[in-house]
């Protein structure tokens, strides 16, 4: 076992260098960079209009050796303008001194907002962990008692009522389901229950210890709720095949003959092996909520969070945000993929990595 957990902490290293050269690469040739941002400002030109006449590249540049946008401007200040984005530099050695202050998790500063980036993953960090971790875990004490209610009742009403409103909650996009949260809930046109905006309230500070606890939980309701709810189905449906699978093999079946009772056989003998898969795959599920489900759920309830950052970054071509936001996403994925691995382990000790490698 010690020695698959060291070749994918190896892998790890290959993996994040690829994914990290690809995208650099591909935003080599994203026209509307920085320079060409600043460069608008300078003119009174908006974003829009510096794309028009930025060509393909972002590296287009003019006879005079500045960029085609920057036909009214000094070439020396143009000069100035890429050194102080670093821009002056070769792609190449850019992409290399990125990778080399990044193995120390030094990411640079905002182009525009003046801060370190660092600072800003942890700013916005506890926001977006704070969504993943409480609907991962809201869908799985919802969905596995579900899934298994469902086996049990296999074919009946009960099971064809709530895979029809599981499907439903699917097909509603979590966006959607958040602004009817609000309009019904939050002071829309209805009830006024819970908190429109933020994790917390202003005068958070000067709460009790377990006010702090209530008024975070409070704010915490609605975009859960929004994240959690098109989650339901996958997990719901998985657990209940899941028991489907076990109930009809041949151990269930004596378990039966020996005189156990239906509570007995199903959480003694079949849930072990039916939640393998559903167990195991916490970490894939949490770390696909925290990527690809915060980004519109912070903006309609105005989170800020690694989401909404990283939208940020890509809208105003901040590269240190973008690449460092990325990086951190890819890290925590393969990390808890990994962590996902030795669960596997941990519920059944039949798995064993290094005899299925030999």
């Amino acid at each position: 076992m010690l020695s698959y957990i060291l070749k994918r902490l190896l892998l790890i290293i290959p993996t994040l260098f690829g994914i990290m050269l690809i995208n650099f690469a591909i935003v080599q040739f994203a026209p509307g960079g920085p320079v060409e941002q600043m460069i608008a400002k300078l003119e009174h030109y908006d974003t829009d209009a510096t794309s028009r006449f930025s060509g393909a590249s972002r590296e287009t540049m003019s006879t005079e050796g500045a960029y085609q946008g920057a036909r009214g401007v000094d070439p020396a200040l143009v000069k100035e303008i890429k050194k102080m984005y670093g821009f002056d530099k070769p792609a190449t050695t850019r992409f290399w001194m990125m990778l080399k202050n990044y193995l120390t998790f030094n990411f640079g500063t905002s182009y525009f907002q003046d801060k370190k980036v660092i600072d800003l993953i942890i700013e916005r960090l506890p926001v977006s962990i704070s969504l993943g971790l409480w609907t991962t875990l809201l869908a799985y004490l919802i969905c596995i008692p579900l899934g298994i209610k469902k086996a049990i009742k296999d074919g009946s009403k009960f099971d064809i009522y709530t895979s029809s409103i599981v499907i439903i909650g699917y097909a509603v996009p979590n966006f959607l389901f958040a602004v009817f949260c609000i309009v019904l809930f939050a002071g829309g046109s209805f009830w006024a229950i819970f908190p429109l905006s933020g994790i917390v309230s202003d005068h958070w500070d000067q709460l009790s210890f377990f006010g702090k606890i209530t008024d975070y939980l409070w704010h915490m309701v609605l975009p859960v709720l929004a994240m959690a709810i098109s989650g339901f189905a996958t997990l719901t449906m998985l657990t209940k095949n899941s028991f489907l699978d076990e109930i009809h093999k041949q151990y269930v079946m004596t378990a039966y003959a020996k005189g156990n009772t239906q509570k007995r056989v199903l959480y003694r003998h079949v849930f072990r092996n039916a939640m393998l898969i559903v167990i195991a795959g916490f970490p894939a599920a949490f770390i696909s909520i925290l990527v690809t489900g915060n980004l519109l759920i912070e903006v309609v309830f105005s989170l800020n969070g690694l989401g909404l950052l990283g939208y940020e970054a890509v809208i105003n071509r901040d590269y240190p945000v973008l690449f460092g936001t990325l990086f951190i996403f890819t890290l925590f994925g393969l990390v808890l993929n990994l962590i996902g691995d030795l669960m596997y382990v941990l519920i059944d000790p039949r798995i064993n990595f290094d005899r299925l490698e030999a």
